[in-house]
């Protein structure tokens, strides 16, 4: 109910946002913003899962090739009681994960080819039952259509800006000047930004909680967290920023996007799921694996990512 209330909740915010920032452009761009608003929010609520797949090159993993992942897959969502959700690929080398999908039963996750390479099967484990933990607890919808419309605010504004490069209405001549539109240029992706922070950082601390449940082994995504953070940190190729609050680590490096990140610090996150070991407890090694450069790391062939057809 708290979940459904929070969609509802920021569903009003973005369409407000979406009507103000086409009131500042003018009349006409009102009228366009109000249209695009409504499109938004109902296509976000059917379509926002093929459209996320569809703006990272996702494709889906083949059952018959990837048995171990969608085993491994399959306890989980059953530890979870939910449906399998289907598992995509990104062909990108940022390693980084995210659900989609509006309900349990149209659940997706994807996993980039980077945290294909650099995480053990321990830690893939790990990584799938947070985004099991995110469709579980439906963060998913609320995280993909505030990420569809901090895109559209940006592509509104830079549109009108483009319009008024090469000409437009009478009625658009008397819109803002053009040192407010460049001001709004900067501002409309902050806003945009600052708008994904509506959805609460502490969904990420529930996710991790319930992963450790779901795979009853806290160090395992303590340790995934520890290699995405390092790796993304140092990895040049990155996601669009408007797509940043839908992965398990914030995929952005540096700049002033990470001054709104939707992400808490991984520092915070990896200490919490150690506090959940108890004294004694088998997986105090994790962490430890996580830094080793080779000896750990479960070759990508054994578990199916380049397994021949």
């Amino acid at each position: 109910m708290i979940n459904q209330l929070k969609t509802i909740l920021l569903l009003g915010l973005l369409t407000t946002a979406m009507i103000g920032v086409g009131a500042l452009l003018g009349p006409t761009w009102m009228v366009l913003a109000v249209a695009l608003a409504i499109g938004l929010n109902i296509g976000g609520y059917f379509f926002s899962d093929r459209l996320v797949l569809r703006m990272h090159g996702a494709v889906e993993l083949d059952r018959s090739r990837y048995s171990r992942v969608y085993a491994m897959t399959e306890e989980l969502a059953r530890n979870a009681g939910i449906p399998t959700p289907k598992l995509y690929l990104i062909p990108a080398m940022y390693p980084n994960a995210f659900a989609t999908g509006r309900n349990p039963e149209h659940g997706v996750v994807a996993i980039t080819e980077g945290l294909s390479q650099m995480l053990t099967e321990r830690e893939l484990r790990g990584v799938i039952a947070h985004e099991i933990a995110h469709i579980r607890n439906r963060d998913v919808l609320i995280a993909t259509v505030a990420a569809m419309v901090a895109s559209a605010i940006t592509y509104v504004v830079t549109l009108f800006q483009l319009s008024s490069i090469f000409g437009g209405s009478e009625e658009e001549e008397e819109g803002p000047s053009p040192m407010a539109m460049l001001a709004m240029g900067l501002v409309a992706p902050i806003a945009g930004m600052m708008l994904q922070m509506a959805i609460s950082r502490s969904r990420e601390y529930l996710a991790d909680a319930s992963a450790a449940e779901y795979c009853g082994d806290p160090l395992a995504l303590a340790g995934a967290l520890q290699k995405l953070s390092s790796g993304s940190a140092h990895c040049a190729e990155e996601p669009h920023p408007a797509s940043a609050s839908l992965f398990i680590v914030n995929p952005l490096n540096g700049g002033i996007a990470n001054w709104f990140s939707t992400h808490p610090p991984a520092e915070e996150r990896i200490s919490r799921l150690m506090a959940m070991v108890g004294n004694g407890q088998s997986g105090s090694g994790a962490l430890a694996e996580a830094s080793t450069p080779t000896g750990s790391r479960l070759s990508s062939d054994r578990w199916g990512w380049h397994q021949s057809a």
